[in-house]
């Protein structure tokens, strides 16, 4: 049974740093792209950022780009989001995903997704 738990979530003053985890279980990953995404109240679920597993080329979404890093660590078949320099609109329910269409893979592509974790980032 494949599982992705996030964790990291928390509230933090603009400004302030947070790194949320995704822990995978259940199947091999190495042929997967793995993804963040958030959600904010009343909106809808954007992508945020995504990792190759196997060749750890990374992609951002611009409003990120510089201030979020996306990282995976093999060994514990975890994924990472080191998210500096949070703004307000940052506030969100982040979700961790797993795609296994490598190219561009679009939100549908998403097979697998987490619970999710809350960032609240107050001014």
């Amino acid at each position: 049974q494949v599982q992705l738990v996030e964790s990291g979530g928390g509230v933090v003053q603009a400004g302030g740093s947070l790194r949320l985890s995704c822990a995978a279980s259940g199947r091999t990953f190495s042929g997967y792209v793995m993804g963040w995404f958030r959600q904010a109240p009343g909106k809808e679920r954007e992508f945020v950022s995504r990792i190759n597993w196997s060749s750890g080329r990374t992609y951002y979404v611009d409003s990120v780009e510089g201030r979020f890093t996306i990282s995976r660590d093999n060994a514990k078949n975890t994924v990472y989001l080191q998210m500096n320099s949070l703004k307000p609109e940052d506030t969100a329910v982040y979700y961790c995903a797993a795609s296994s269409r490598v190219l561009s893979p679009a939100k549908s592509d998403y097979g697998y997704w987490g619970q999710g974790t809350q960032v609240t980032v107050s001014s």
